[in-house]
């Protein structure tokens, strides 16, 4: 650190490559964070009476956002404050994250709660969830009740409902496109479209076969294609505006690819090849366009070459678990904030978030809940803390956090934690000791001159 100050100063490097530093390394940083998020409404004092004891009490009673279990996450893209949870109890939560209460530790309370009890809000579990890409007072959610529903945040109300018929398992945004169509990975083999603009399912994408489509995503580049994942192993790309939308297909066999991918090369119309020998379950772009990730039950974690439709053959090692038949898509950090080449991904594997090298497969850390017990083996799941689980991750954008959603019903923050945090609050309890030790020896001197006193004898006049 020392020596990127005296290169700054020097001006050998430059401000932003600085920034860049900082930034990843407070990246690989990343360390559990004790922020809670309580579901429950928050109490008022009774004409001001609340005490600093009773806050105390309160944040040492046991909190959970969604008691039956958080199945999605997402944070807005324009401040970075507001984050939405969605949980297996129905409801739907909108959180500010500027706003916990100054407990020990840190306290979130939801600013609203939708649940099924106030109709026409979602009866059966929620599966997702997305900000509108362009005004975060508008988001979406999809559930196990097979409808797909817009919102405006502020009132949490559902503002429009759309029934497909079948479990909607994801659905995804375009984050550039001009036209407002959402596409639904549903129970049905086949990519269903939205019109938010119309208020209709425009039409379907079909090429999976046997099985549901389990993930989707826009891609960030270019406003009519999409990448959808299925439990037929197939990765497969589609361009919404033709009739035979169908692109290409991914093949996990294939690391030399071929020119022309997404634009009609020979071998894209195969449809043979498969991304994964069991479901895939996660696809995601990187910001840039140029790749895509891919997750499946094979438990592997795929890279792959957007330009070629290639392999990139990146190993990501034996500790990626991955084996529920909803979406689980990784979370990629922001490129910006790490040196080209060295971007990080985040697989939620069990109940542990796994940090790794997106293009080399080197794990970087494993973020892990203080009080979870793992273990390693492949059987016996129940004994692995299943219902602590990570069952979705967000990134919070303007800072260096990462949020988890967790079958346990909680949402946990993962903060930057560096070796100077380290060393300070080393500093700091031992400037504590020192002060108790002072105290203590303050005390014992008190004491021995008090039994010397008490025990002289008075001598006679």
């Amino acid at each position: 650190m020392n020596s990127y100050l005296l290169n700054r100063s020097a001006g050998v490097i430059s401000p932003r490559e600085f920034a860049r530093f900082e930034t990843e390394r407070r990246l690989h940083a990343l360390q559990y964070s004790s922020v809670r998020f309580d579901g429950r409404i928050r109490q008022q004092p009774v004409n001001g009476s609340g005490t600093s004891d009773d806050v105390q009490q309160g944040a040492q009673e046991e909190a959970l956002a969604h008691p039956a279990g958080v199945n999605a996450l997402t944070i807005d893209k324009f401040e970075g404050r507001y984050l939405l949870s969605g949980g297996a109890d129905h409801a739907i939560s909108l959180w500010d994250l500027e706003a916990a209460l100054p407990t020990v530790p840190p306290t979130h309370h939801p600013l609203s709660t939708a649940s099924r009890n106030q109709p026409p809000y979602h009866k059966f579990g929620i599966t997702d969830l997305h900000f509108y890409p362009f005004d975060s007072l508008a988001f979406t959610s999809s559930s196990y009740d097979h409808t797909l529903k817009l919102w405006s945040s502020d009132p949490l109300r559902p503002s429009a409902s759309f029934p497909l018929g079948s479990i909607i398992y994801a659905h995804a945004l375009s984050p550039i496109a001009s036209h407002l169509l959402v596409a639904c990975a549903t129970q049905h083999p086949a990519v269903r479209l939205i019109d938010l603009r119309s208020g209709a399912a425009t039409h379907s994408l079909t090429g999976h076969v046997g099985g549901a489509v389990l993930s989707v995503d826009w891609s960030p580049i270019h406003e009519h294609i999409l990448a959808s994942a299925g439990a037929d192993g197939t990765v497969r790309f589609w361009d919404v505006r033709r009739s035979a939308g169908c692109l290409g297909v991914l093949d996990m066999d294939d690391s030399v690819g071929h020119g022309g991918f997404l634009g009609g090369g020979a071998r894209s119309h195969t449809g043979r090849g498969k991304a994964h020998a069991g479901a895939a379950n996660g696809v995601v772009w990187t910001q840039d366009g140029r790749f895509v990730v891919s997750t499946g039950h094979d438990e592997k974690i795929r890279v792959w070459d957007i330009e070629t439709g290639a392999n990139t053959l990146a190993s990501f090692g034996p500790l990626v678990r991955n084996a529920q038949l909803s979406a689980l898509v990784p979370c990629l950090a922001p490129p910006g904030l790490v040196r080209p080449g060295r971007e990080v991904l985040f697989f939620p594997s069990q109940a542990e978030v796994l940090a790794f090298e997106l293009f080399e497969g080197r794990l970087l850390k494993r973020l892990r809940t203080p009080g979870v017990v793992f273990n390693n083996a492949k059987a016996g799941a129940e004994k692995r803390g299943v219902k602590s689980k990570v069952t979705g991750l967000a990134w919070r954008v303007h800072e260096v956090e990462l949020y988890s959603a967790h079958g346990d019903g909680s949402i946990r923050c993962w903060a930057p934690r560096t070796t100077e945090d380290v060393e300070a609050d080393a500093e700091e309890r031992e400037e504590v000791g020192n002060a108790e030790e002072s105290r203590k020896r303050k005390r014992q001197v008190l004491d021995d001159l008090y039994r010397d006193l008490t025990r002289r004898r008075v001598a006679d006049i």
